[in-house]
């Protein structure tokens, strides 16, 4: 299983009650034995408390769930982050956003949707191989496509896609191309099963959990031709530098900052620029930006289908319940800034 299950600060208390037993004691001229009338009183069926059940979590929140979990699994959407995007939408809708880096020192987001999904997301755009270690357990990725390389290990991996030509994928005619696909992925939720409810995607805990940390309302991950910018306002960050449309901004509760080690994934763009390919496995130093303040760890992850861990000195470190952006900045030639 790629990810482990919400820390203990999500487990449920479970109340025990116990009955009381009353017991009804005659006493006549010294006999020790009790009277005929005397007699033990049972607990009645209706005494008897069985605990409640445990609660559910939602997978790419930490957040409690009310009711069943979808039929459909986690709809990864590949969507385009340049100004040639604007505006983006649907954004507002995911559960979890990564950004990652692609060439010439530009970004692509991975949208997650579970909970809800969006009528339209857009504009959608192609897979790379750095997705392999970012879509969860279980997912089908919507998508423009990739190269051919990719798109075998992508296969290899056992990852599903969906793309032009399938039901759902649409082209916007009031925009241009290649910045015209979007997505209905209410229609293809439909359509697509899950074999099982997918597992937490982030190690899960309560912001009490957290190390008070150093005070961060604004920071900065540079990508180095793009970079992405946050500001706390209110309780949430909100992104400088969005495309997405009016009011349908990703409302963050937290940034998680992955330094990231990056490669050559071994063919070129048709600009001729190398395509790089994030590593998303091993170890590196993470950033986890919460509250207007910001706590330093180390995240772990065995393997591209392993679990995120994060830890900090003292032990564990557990991500706030709630919608996270998670920045994959490269360790070498990307940058993070936060002040005061």
């Amino acid at each position: 299983m790629r990810h482990r299950r919400p820390t203990s600060s999500f487990r449920a208390v479970v109340a025990t009650l116990a009955a009381s037993v009353l017991v009804l004691t005659a006493c006549s001229g010294g006999d020790d034995e009790p009277t005929s009338g005397s007699a033990s009183a049972e607990p009645s069926p209706s005494e008897t408390t069985e605990a409640p059940p445990e609660p559910s979590y939602w997978p790419l929140t930490g957040l409690e769930r009310k009711g069943d979990a979808p039929k459909h699994p986690v709809l990864v959407t590949k969507v385009d982050n340049t100004s040639s995007s604007a505006p983006q939408v649907g954004l507002g809708s995911a559960d979890l956003v990564v950004e990652e880096l692609v060439e010439g020192g530009y970004t692509r987001l991975a949208a997650f949707y579970y909970s809800q999904v969006p009528g339209s997301i857009g504009p959608v755009r192609s897979m790379r191989a750095s997705d392999i270690g970012i879509v969860p357990e279980g997912a089908t990725v919507v998508t423009s496509g990739a190269a051919a390389v990719t798109i075998k290990r992508i296969n290899g991996a056992g990852i599903p896609w969906i793309t032009e030509g399938d039901a759902g994928v649409y082209r916007d005619t009031s925009r241009s191309a290649p910045y015209n696909l979007f997505a209905r992925l209410g229609e293809i939720a439909k359509r697509v099963k899950a074999d099982e409810e997918p597992p937490p995607y982030l190690p899960w805990g309560d912001a009490a959990d957290l190390p008070k940390g150093a005070k961060a309302r604004t920071l900065t991950a540079d990508f180095g031709a793009h970079s992405t910018s946050w500001q706390f306002q209110r309780g949430r960050y909100v992104n400088t530098d969005s495309y997405a449309a009016e009011g349908d901004h990703f409302p963050a509760e937290s940034v998680l900052v992955l330094r990231v080690e990056v490669g050559d994934a071994g063919y070129r763009d048709p600009a001729g620029y190398p395509v790089p390919e994030t590593k998303l496995e091993g170890k590196g130093t993470a950033l986890l930006f919460h509250g207007g303040r910001v706590v330093k760890g180390t995240w772990r992850k065995d393997g591209l289908n392993g679990a995120i861990e994060l830890s900090t000195k003292r032990g564990d470190l557990t991500v706030p319940a709630g919608r996270v952006w998670i920045e994959l900045v490269p360790a070498v030639n990307g940058e993070v800034t936060f002040a005061k």
